[in-house]
């Protein structure tokens, strides 16, 4: 079967695998399969949002194609297929790495991140829940290049279902241990840190599929037998719909807290009284 028709099935099939390993071998017992904004996550986000995107993105490619001529220069056309998949993933993943820890450093940035962060359950599906803008920016530097540089459209179907399964593997509420794999590839355990409520502003576990970036620059955070306290956007009120949630991106901020100065003392000599301006 081609992989045209093979890889939603595949998507599709590890959705369901992951959903029973959450039900049997949960990390967090409570946390209800139906949770809060599921449905929100799964019909817009997952089906809607992604298809609509692989659309824009694909047809964005084909028009740098179109001026720019560079596939026609067939730069990694006669690479064999794993070798093609292996250099574009893991410099794929190295940008990942770096524009997801400037998404948490650069409040502009933040904004059409944050919605990633306010699910209250990370499980399965919340990987999901990325505000569009996220996606065209991060899915155009991913599978432009493929299409500018002649890679086989085998390698960009692949590099998709890899992304979706480990998308929703590293989000799901497995109680998975990794042991020495973890320092090499990301998992659950890690990454559910990365979206704990206490520590998301700061900003650690910034890895998506290599955790090897974390632990050479310095970002790993993956404390035992300690348990994140809870998830989601600590003091922030994220709208529950797919609109709202887009639209919320694009408020204004909220102004700097003056600083106040050291009162003065001023001496106004009437009955003697001092007056503190």
């Amino acid at each position: 079967m081609p992989i045209e028709l093979t890889s939603p099935v595949i998507v599709v099939l590890s959705a369901a695998i992951l959903v029973v390993l959450e039900r049997n071998y949960p990390y967090e017992p409570k946390q209800s399969f139906l949770r809060s904004g599921f449905v929100n996550d799964l019909a817009f986000y997952a089906i809607l949002q992604s298809y609509i995107l692989g659309y824009i993105i694909f047809f964005f490619a084909k028009w740098l194609d179109r001026q720019s001529g560079l596939s026609q220069l067939h730069l990694v056309s006669d690479w064999p297929i794993g070798w093609q998949f292996f250099v574009f993933f893991v410099i794929h993943d190295f940008y990942i790495y770096w524009f997801h820890r400037l998404q948490h450093s650069s409040r502009y940035l933040w904004r059409i991140h944050e919605a990633h962060h306010s699910s209250l359950d990370v499980d399965w599906l919340s990987g999901a829940r990325s505000h569009s803008l996220e996606i065209l920016i991060n899915q155009t530097v991913e599978f432009a290049p493929l299409i500018l540089c002649g890679a086989s459209p085998a390698v960009i179907l692949y590099k998709g279902v890899v992304d979706s399964v480990w998308g929703m593997y590293i989000h799901s509420n497995i109680d998975v241990h990794s042991g020495p794999l973890q320092y090499l590839i990301n998992g659950p355990e890690m990454h559910r840190w990365h979206h704990a409520q206490e520590v998301t502003e700061g900003g650690i576990n910034f890895s998506t599929k290599l955790a090897l970036w974390d632990w050479l620059f310095g970002t790993a955070h993956l404390p035992r037998p300690e348990k994140p306290k809870g998830y989601g956007l600590e003091g922030v009120k994220f709208p529950g719909n797919y609109v709202a949630q887009h639209i919320f991106a694009f408020r204004s901020f909220e102004p700097p807290v003056p600083r106040h100065s050291e009162p003065t003392t001023a001496s106004v000599g009437i009955d003697e009284t001092t007056i503190t301006v």
